[in-house]
């Protein structure tokens, strides 16, 4: 019985859009990054995604926020980050895989992520800022 319950599971996974389209990159441009300076709104430091509310000068001068994706917030704990790493009005440059769409927002690492001083935004020793 345990048998047909590991299938059953397995076939439901396999043909359930939501369930492959979670852990797929295919919206964002990973072959034409840009590099985004704006000031953060809002970092969200959850699983299965963080995610950054990055406000952007637009063309027009109008801002912009931009919506972006990031690694687990295990994964950036890994990479020395917490939940008080970024705090809104934080200025940031950001090199992102933008969204195929064209709407804003994309995908960030953190080894991508930098205050507009150029300082790193984490390192595995906490430092006052």
């Amino acid at each position: 019985m345990l048998r047909a319950e590991i299938l059953f599971a397995a076939v439901v996974f396999a043909f359930s859009p939501s369930a492959r389209a979670h852990h797929s990159f295919a919206i964002f441009d990973q072959a034409h990054p840009i590099e985004l300076v704006g000031v953060v709104e809002d970092f969200k430091f959850a699983n299965p995604h963080t995610f950054i509310a990055l406000q952007v000068k637009g063309e027009i001068a109008r801002p912009v926020v931009w919506q972006l994706e990031g690694h687990s917030a295990n994964s950036l704990r890994w990479s020395g980050w917490s939940p008080k790493s970024l705090k809104p009005g934080d200025q940031l440059r950001v090199t992102i895989e933008p969204l195929r769409s064209g709407a804003p927002g994309g995908a960030w690492s953190p080894s991508k992520v930098r205050f507009l001083d150029g300082s790193p935004v984490a390192s595995t020793i906490e430092e006052p800022r």
